[in-house]
């Protein structure tokens, strides 16, 4: 066979396909019952839809913690990423002298990371029968030191993620949500809302779709905790690229939506969005957004409870880094929640933050006198901390750097306990000193990595939560840490 290229190991699993190059000519080649493998530079969250209908997805660039990595193992589908030997054209992809086009066949392993030209055969994956006793032991030993949720967003993610042995949901991303086809241009039509009437019939449109997304996530894990993160990512992120519209606009012109969306994406767009405007601070300027998140929340939770079932909600700020901007998100979700004509009789509502900032993590005795929870976003928080930009870092630095022995392992993966895990050892420590109740947990991708959980455990957090094909890996961590813990207290 012959591997054209090798990038990082994203999401286990391999896929053969035709190449496609956009979400919608994935959608379509789906549609048709093609077999598509989706090839892009990167991805956003415009692409979803597409990531989706495909067998799996190749990227030029990004790292393990970029958004093909982490929505394909979210939904355990096979991804190849930072593939930088990859270079993108109109009609298909080079690598060195080797031109793929549009429509054939190539091959992804990303287990290995492998891209190949040409059909590989594919087996099946099992798991052996024995393995549900080894995960039964396992809970028993961790009984309730460390529980282990997942990150989810749909119905479908926290069905098999309850199926894995997920006890609730730590961290289900809303954004998500809004990427469906029928929902992007609604969302659009918010951004491009020229008057708070037309800003306010958008956003009534979307309340509808969220609430409908919120019952069948709230229903899958009746009984258990869901943590529902308000929108969190720039709004540019919803828009077409701006590259691409320029380069449309000089070769076969634009219409006026597309010229409309064009100065829209021009606006929002920012030198650097990850610290821009996204998480609490889109709440700021574009208020309504989170009172109809929350609106609809509070309806689906009102909605299970009328159907007999037993909501346990927790509504998570992104992005606080002071009390006062916690204190004025917490006023804006429990307006909402009290101007909602859903009863909120036979439900449970906390409302906490992500502590994902060097600056959250510092203050966090002043965030958890307004806060009933915390958790740690630590793909950010190791961004922040390092001064490394996730997405780009490992393709060029972290090969150098972990083989001269200036780093021990990839941060992104395993916890730098010594930086990193030093703030969330004192945010813990500060947290439980003003809230000695405060529930703390970790959304990051470190929550399904062992040697990170050990360190959770032994740091003090309630809870753990990774995409859900890593909870049973997380379930075996858990329970050997707490065997390594409880040896080194006997010793």
């Amino acid at each position: 066979r012959k591997v054209l290229t090798k990038g990082l190991a994203a999401s286990p699993g391999a896929a053969v396909g035709a190449v496609v190059l956009t979400a919608d000519a994935a959608a379509e080649a789906a549609d048709r019952g093609e077999a598509v493998i989706l090839v892009r530079n990167e991805t956003s969250p415009e692409d979803v839809h597409g990531m989706a209908a495909a067998e799996g997805i190749l990227t030029a660039r990004g790292g393990l913690v970029s958004h093909a990595a982490v929505v394909a193992r979210g939904w355990g589908k096979p991804a190849v990423c930072g593939a930088e030997a990859v270079r993108i054209g109109k009609d298909g992809f080079r690598v060195g002298d080797m031109t793929v086009g549009v429509g054939d066949i190539i091959s992804i392993d990303g287990t290995t990371g492998e891209v190949v030209l040409g059909a590989v055969g594919l087996t099946e994956g099992t798991l052996p029968p024995e393995l549900d006793i080894v995960l039964g032991w396992a809970d028993e030993v961790r009984g309730d030191r460390l529980a282990i949720r997942a990150n989810a967003d749909t119905g479908d993610d926290a069905r098999k993620a309850r199926e894995f042995g997920a006890t609730g949901i730590g961290l289900c991303r809303t954004e998500h949500m809004f990427l469906g086809e029928d929902r992007l241009p609604v969302v659009r039509a918010m951004i491009l809302a020229d008057t708070a009437e037309e800003e306010a019939k958008a956003l009534e449109s979307l309340r509808g779709v969220q609430r409908a997304d919120f019952t069948e996530v709230l229903e899958a894990m009746d009984g258990l905790p869901v943590t529902v993160r308000l929108l969190d990512p720039p709004l540019h992120e919803f828009l077409p690229d701006v590259e691409e519209l320029v380069v449309k606009e000089a070769t076969s012109g634009l219409s006026d939506e597309e010229r409309e969306l064009l100065e829209a994406a021009r606006d929002w767009q920012e030198a650097n969005p990850m610290l821009g405007t996204r998480g609490v601070r889109l709440g700021v300027v574009k208020p309504g957004l989170y009172a109809m998140q929350v609106r609809a929340l509070v309806e689906a939770a009102a909605d299970r409870v009328a159907a007999g079932g037993t909501p346990v909600v927790e509504v998570m700020i992104p992005l606080t880094v002071s009390r006062e901007e916690l204190a004025l998100a917490r006023s804006w979700v429990e307006s909402a929640i009290a101007d909602s004509d859903a009863s909120t009789r036979g439900m449970e509502i906390s409302i906490g933050t992500m502590v994902e900032t060097p600056r959250a993590a510092l203050r966090a005795g002043d965030l958890a006198e307004v806060a009933d929870f915390f958790s740690f976003g630590t793909n950010d928080l190791t961004q922040m901390v390092f001064g490394f930009s996730r997405d780009d870092v490992k393709g060029r630095i972290m090969g150098p750097y972990v083989e001269q022995g200036l780093l021990a392992r990839n941060p992104f993966e395993t916890l730098d306990q010594a930086g990193v895990g030093e703030l969330v050892h004192l945010a813990v420590e500060r947290g439980r000193e003003a809230r000695p109740d405060i529930k703390l947990g970790i959304c990051g991708e470190h929550g399904g990595d062992p040697e990170s959980v050990a360190f959770f455990l032994d740091a003090g957090l309630d809870y753990v939560s990774c995409s859900p094909f890593r909870v049973p890996i997380a379930r075996l961590a858990a329970a050997h840490a707490v065997l390594g813990s409880d040896l080194s207290s006997t010793a």
